[in-house]
């Protein structure tokens, strides 16, 4: 009994004790934790959202600051009691700003999504048409999906990909030009080659438009100098922490040389106009130890361990995308330039049955619609495969062509029985399985990638 009444001083005793507690008072709870952990370390993901966040961030993020309410941002605060959330907010707030070359970052967003939906309840008002990337050619749900926030409250006017898989630019302008949108959105979830931000400045500027950039799958790429940055560009951009930037769930906002600049139809700075939006707008007190969380994911993202771990996403994205061509399999765009392949699938197989078959075999992806799609948003005509994760494993060129040899062989053991129901041999499934986890013994998960 003395242990439990002994004070706990620092974020290690607290950390300590969690963990303790956990195991000897709620074991149920501390089981499935426990599995999670182990489902992790066995199955391969390829889920281009998805990577390992950093142990720093984890601790972060179960810090005493979750203890502490305050709302307002540094300096304009409504609480008292705040000197280290003031402390640790700012921090956050230069990191994001020194590792992007913005002007401009808040860092309360607790997701993208949020941060997108704050941007527009910023600078547009209901009804305002926004143009965005279409879902089935490789845009997000909070660019103006179908039943999304966007379309509940606004005009969704959607543009999408030529038949190469790359934007269709000459579109884009061409639906700025007759809708007049108030906000333009460029970025995606599932696209594979480099989006031209300068080429939809110059549309949105052409046609009256501000321009959100949203760079949440391509952050690392954008903050190493693989992929050009629209912080200059765009008058807004968007991320969150939790893909490329091995983080917690959260997002920020960020904006460039437009950060001090009258918002166009606004008494106010793109600065002040966000600011507001986010609080008192869209958002009460922050979650103070995910913004913590943050801090420890930008750390990382400056260092040259963080910078080795974007080369290997490249890498291995484009060993993946040849080792499929090579298998005969069509990879939209014929190639990626970021960390994404998009597979069209054959054989008359849809992504919800390659997306369960291999998940049975240990392997988990994404259903993806595609250009051309003629199956059921929810069935999807492909696969999007990202490389975050196993660049985390540290997966050489090698290991690139055995998840290949892999996911193909299992795809060519699967009978499909319509857009949902499939047939796959048990015993060829728990082979694969094996096989699995066998790969991810080979090229275990390694912390941040930077080990």
């Amino acid at each position: 009994m003395a242990a439990d009444t002994e004070p706990l001083r620092t974020q290690a005793d607290l950390l300590r004790r969690g963990l303790a507690d956990l195991r000897c008072e709620d074991t149920e709870l501390a089981s499935i934790l426990d599995a999670e952990v182990a489902r992790q370390h066995r199955t391969l993901s390829l889920v281009a959202s998805s990577c390992a966040a950093g142990p720093r961030s984890l601790a972060a993020s179960a810090s005493a600051l979750v203890n502490v309410t305050v709302e307002g941002a540094p300096g304009r605060r409504h609480q008292s009691g705040f000197e280290n959330v003031e402390r640790v907010e700012s921090l956050t707030i230069r990191r994001a700003r020194e590792l992007f070359a913005a002007q401009y970052a808040c860092v309360q967003s607790h997701s993208a999504s949020n941060a997108n939906y704050q941007v527009l309840a910023a600078l547009a008002e209901p009804g305002d048409t926004i143009l965005g990337m279409a879902l089935d050619h490789g845009g997000h749900l909070a660019h103006g999906g179908a039943l999304s926030f966007i379309e509940a409250n606004y005009k969704a006017v959607r543009y999408g990909t030529t038949s190469q898989g790359v934007i269709d630019y000459q579109e884009v302008r061409q639906l700025a030009m007759a809708h007049r949108p108030r906000i333009i959105i460029c970025g995606a979830t599932a696209y594979s080659r480099v989006v031209d931000f300068q080429r939809f400045r110059d549309i949105a500027d052409e046609a009256g438009a501000l321009l959100l950039a949203d760079i949440s799958h391509i952050a690392g790429l954008v903050a190493t100098g693989r992929h050009p940055s629209p912080i200059d560009v765009a008058h807004v951009t968007t991320t969150c922490t939790h893909k490329q930037l091995a983080g917690p769930r959260g997002g920020l906002i960020l904006c460039g040389r437009d950060a001090d600049t009258k918002v166009p139809g606004l008494r106010w700075s793109f600065r002040r106009a966000l600011d507001q939006a986010v609080f008192p707008g869209m958002q009460g007190a922050p979650a103070v130890n995910m913004i913590a969380a943050k801090a420890a994911a930008l750390g990382y993202a400056m260092s040259p361990q963080f910078d080795a771990y974007m080369g290997r996403i490249r890498a291995t994205a484009d060993e993946l995308a040849d080792a499929f061509m090579a298998r005969d399999y069509e990879v939209v765009g014929g190639g990626t330039e970021n960390h994404t392949i998009l597979l069209r699938l054959r054989g008359g197989i849809s992504g919800t049955i390659a997306e369960s078959a291999l998940e049975k075999c240990g392997i988990i992806v994404s259903k993806k619609p595609g250009p051309g799609q003629t199956r059921s948003s929810f069935a999807a005509n492909g696969l999007c495969i990202g490389t975050g994760s196993i660049a985390q494993r540290h997966v050489d060129p090698q290991g690139c062509r055995q998840i290949v040899d892999l996911v193909c062989r299992v795809l060519d053991q699967v009978t499909p029985d319509g857009e949902q129901k499939y047939t796959l041999e048990p015993a060829l499934q728990e082979q694969f399985r094996r096989e699995t986890e066998a790969f991810c013994a080979m090229y275990p998960i390694r912390e941040y990638g930077d080990r």
